[in-house]
């Protein structure tokens, strides 16, 4: 794999990771400026955000979707490789953020 390619694994994972938890983090602010507990709305928003995490750090849908057509249809399978890996890397930023979350809460994020 290509060096530029890692780096790009590497910020889909932090890009993930930094929007689920800045979205919570800003949302239970919100949330304690309008009365309700802010600690259970931060898991409930991060619960919510998961998979827009995934889109914003993979660069949104259609490049996926024009990679995997590409592996698909024109014999192209390294592309459809390198997006799934970029996927699976972004999920694991979001899977950290998460845990990262419960653990600030104490509660469980279903």
């Amino acid at each position: 794999m290509e060096e530029r390619f890692i780096s790009s694994m590497i910020q889909c994972y932090f890009i993930a990771l930094g929007v689920i938890m800045g979205g919570s983090l800003i949302g239970s602010i919100g949330a304690f400026a309008t009365g309700e507990p802010p600690l259970t709305l931060m898991g409930r928003i991060a619960k919510s955000l998961r998979i827009w995490a995934i889109v914003a750090a993979i660069g949104g849908t259609f490049d996926a979707i024009s990679n995997f057509e590409k592996g698909i249809f024109e014999g192209s399978t390294l592309d459809m490789l390198k997006q799934i890996l970029l996927i699976v890397t972004a999920m694991g930023g979001v899977q950290t953020s998460l845990m990262v979350i419960e653990w600030l809460t104490q509660e469980e994020i279903e």
